[in-house]
């Protein structure tokens, strides 16, 4: 065996071990125990990636001058770029940063295919990679801006959006054939181009932010499937086995989060659904509602034997992880039982409640599984709603409503139910809650931090 053939096989050994990081690192994910190990382990893996695949750089010999200038540049510009982000970035913002990862995978994983067009061209990766990478890249950033509030959070429909979608698939199939059989050239490759980011935009605009979850994922798999692409189109195995798992992971998880709102994907795609986070003044609505105080509420939570907390959206706009990370410690302290009941779609991301605990300390045993609280929750004293709306919604249990069959934590079977809400504004579904006017539930309109700072107050003030 000569020296070369030695040392591909030990580049070919080192990325397989990364690649078994990656599943394993994946595999510690599924647990929030666990998790940061598994984010490590793959971080690190994808570290020795990167240095393997300097190795080779380093021995080939069609590298060009300034070439490893621009790669050192890039790296740092980007890794100094991420260490940046992941500090000031707060959770409430974390569904944007994502949805931006995934326009920045996207892209990149578009621009490979371009970069090995122009060097080998057409094949089917390259194809594949083009058109997926820039509809993930567009789609992701009209998601980002629908999150951050810089588009509106309502569905934006076009006029003529049908014919337009059409005139785009044609566009799309007859590129994509011209290209697989040797024509059309660099005109094509544009028309190709061009039409997929286009289609990103009208995939992602007609979609309402009720369904954002689902989008996130969504388009996260389409990364995992654009970097896989462009590890065929290359020949490298990490990417076509990192692409692979964030593609098959971010495909399961679309599919889950979709079986927890009840909407068949096809209607997610669909569009029309969901008004934005538009907030009404508080009022009576289309029923009585009743008013609480600080004192009243105090009464209902430090007297109770069992208490469940649904956290919703407006826990983490309010930044209010702490105070009641704070309120739940001085209940426990005077034997009261507290879980929390998390929503899967609960907030703007897959998992978004559970890491906004998880920063203020909360324990992972103490968030109980939705089931196994609507199981108890008829057995509940009080059930503490911090800035949830549709997710608790009883309108869910019957037909004709744009929540019908979504799951739901089932707050208004609790004994009696306090929320804390700013005002009687509308969730993104756009319907009024049937929870806010059900005999049991006490209002109590504040910002979530500041109720949840009061409300601890009172309860020390009553308990001495």
């Amino acid at each position: 065996m000569t020296t070369f053939d030695t040392f591909d096989t030990v580049i070919r050994l080192v990325y397989l071990a990364v690649a078994c990081c990656f599943v394993l690192g994946l595999h510690l994910m599924n647990s929030p125990v666990t998790a940061r190990r598994g984010n490590l382990l793959s971080a690190g893996a994808m570290t020795v990636a990167i240095a393997a695949t300097a190795v080779v750089l380093a021995g080939a010999e069609t590298v060009r001058p300034g070439a490893w200038a621009a790669l050192a540049t890039g790296s740092l510009l980007g890794a100094a770029a991420g260490l940046l982000l992941a500090r000031r970035v707060r959770m409430t913002a974390m569904p944007q940063l994502v949805s931006l990862f995934n326009a920045v995978g996207g892209g990149a994983a578009a621009l490979i295919g371009v970069h090995d067009f122009a060097g080998r061209g057409a094949s089917l990766p390259v194809v594949l990679d083009v058109l997926i990478g820039a509809v993930t890249f567009s789609g992701s950033l009209v998601a980002a801006g629908k999150l951050q509030g810089l588009l509106p959070g309502r569905p934006i429909i076009f006029p003529g959006s049908r014919l337009i979608a059409t005139v785009l698939a044609l566009a799309v199939a007859a590129s994509s054939a011209a290209l697989l059989a040797g024509r059309g050239g660099a005109p094509a490759l544009a028309v190709l181009g061009v039409a997929a980011l286009i289609s990103g935009v009208t995939l992602v605009a007609p979609i309402g932010g009720a369904d954002m979850p689902v989008v996130i994922s969504l388009l996260n798999a389409f990364t995992g499937t654009a970097v896989a692409m462009a590890g065929f189109a290359l020949g490298n195995g990490v990417l076509i086995t990192a692409g692979a798992l964030v593609g098959a992971s971010g495909t399961i998880l679309t599919k889950l989060m979709a079986d927890a709102m009840n909407r068949p994907l096809r209607s997610i795609l669909a569009g029309g659904f969901g008004t934005g986070d538009e907030a009404k003044p508080a009022g009576p609505g289309t029923g009585q509602v009743r008013s609480l105080s600080a004192d009243d509420a105090a009464i209902q939570l430090a007297y109770a034997a069992n208490i469940v907390v649904v956290p919703g959206y407006g826990l983490a706009a309010a930044q209010a992880q702490h105070q009641l990370h704070d309120l739940v410690q001085l209940l426990q302290q005077r034997g009261v039982h507290v879980s929390y009941a998390v929503h899967p779609v609960a907030g703007r991301m897959p998992g978004h409640m559970n890491v906004l605990l998880a920063e203020a300390g909360v324990p992972y045993e103490q968030l109980a599984d939705m089931d196994d609280a609507n199981a108890a929750m008829p057995q509940t004293d009080v059930a503490l709603v911090v800035g949830a709306n549709d997710v608790v919604n009883p309108a869910a249990r019957r037909p004709g409503t744009a929540v019908s069959g979504m799951p739901i934590v089932d707050a208004d079977r609790a004994r009696s139910t306090i929320v804390i809400k700013r005002s009687m504004g509308h969730g993104y579904a756009g319907i009024d809650n049937e929870l806010y006017t059900a005999p049991t539930t006490g209002m109590y309109f504040a910002d979530a931090k500041k109720a949840l700072a009061e409300l601890t107050a009172a309860v020390k003030v009553l308990v001495g």
